[in-house]
């Protein structure tokens, strides 16, 4: 994508800031975020930063492209702040794609989720049926509905939801860190041994994830755009790892043998995810966007602030 002027909601965030500094290389990139989970310090100097809120007025829709990722990005906030979910997540999208239409733009990408899938051991394809088990599943699940309705109601509008797989960069030299419990296990789990302290893995880490490294979902998300998607795309590598296996990868790659502590699992059976594996067949055909990141570069470069 280049010489286009975009908006990238949630752009302080994690995800965002690194979407929002890439395309800064050859566009012009405003970011709006109200910094309850980012930091402007994730952000270039080449990004315009606007400290605001998507439920404002007056938003800086005027733009080629809006990419929506702001969210309260967890079942915890939710839980704690059910209304405030609800608005930021639901309320958020409609006002900001409001006014991006009002102001006559036309290509629309936003950020959904993977969680809706539940437990799979096997491809989750975006046909297979989803359910709501929290209140974060059920307010990504209402911003696909309004997108749905979006792309059939304006003629001129695409909208393209991906739902990410587990995404991770690290908390040194990435942009994870502000995040704290919030981030991925992989951030989380190699701060944790690099700095001598057992890693708490929830039950007996057998659960996996289909861990996919912020760069491939940064270029993911450029290419839906580009394309002029709608509907629902996974953006997930097709490959599952344990988090017993996490551990060990991260204890090779920084030299230690750091064992992990197990403890009981707070979040009850009927919504924790144990595990999760995209399709990403469909995107794929659409973009021809493949991961160049495996799981070893990534846990590589996850370790490497660690070990310079």
């Amino acid at each position: 994508m280049q010489d286009n002027r975009v908006l990238v909601t949630g752009g302080a965030g994690f995800i965002g800031s690194n979407l929002a500094n890439a395309l800064a290389a050859d566009n012009d990139v405003i970011v709006v975020d109200d910094l309850f989970l980012g930091t402007e310090e994730n952000l270039i100097d080449a990004v315009d930063f606007r400290e605001r809120s998507v439920l404002e007025d007056g938003l800086p829709t005027d733009v080629d492209v809006l990419f929506h990722l702001a969210a309260l990005s967890s079942m915890q906030m939710h839980e704690e702040d059910p209304q405030r979910g609800a608005r930021v997540n639901v309320e958020g999208f409609v006002n900001a794609v409001e006014q991006f239409v009002q102001d006559g733009g036309d290509t629309v990408v936003y950020a959904t989720t993977s969680s809706i899938y539940g437990d799979r051991t096997e491809p989750s394809p975006e046909s297979m049926p989803v359910k709501a088990r929290t209140g974060y599943e059920a307010s990504k699940l209402a911003r696909e509905r309004y997108a749905e309705y979006y792309d059939n109601y304006y003629d001129d509008l695409t909208v393209a939801g991906l739902r990410y797989f587990s995404v991770y960069q690290g908390m040194a030299g990435g942009a994870e860190g502000h995040k704290g419990e919030f981030a991925n296990i992989i951030a989380q789990f190699a701060d944790d041994i690099a700095n001598g302290e057992s890693p708490v893995i929830y039950g007996d880490g057998t659960q996996t994830r289909d861990f996919t490294h912020v760069e491939d979902i940064v270029n993911a998300t450029i290419r839906a755009a580009e394309a002029d998607l709608s509907g629902v795309y996974n953006a997930g590598t097709e490959t599952q790892y344990s988090f017993n296996t996490v551990v060990e990868l991260l204890n090779d790659e920084l030299g230690t043998e750091v064992e992990p502590e197990y403890v009981g699992n707070p979040i009850p059976d009927d919504v924790y995810v144990h595990d999760t594996l995209a399709d990403a067949s469909r995107i794929r055909e659409a973009t021809g966007w493949v991961p160049s990141v495996s799981f070893t570069e990534g846990i590589e470069r996850v370790c490497a602030p660690y070990t310079e």
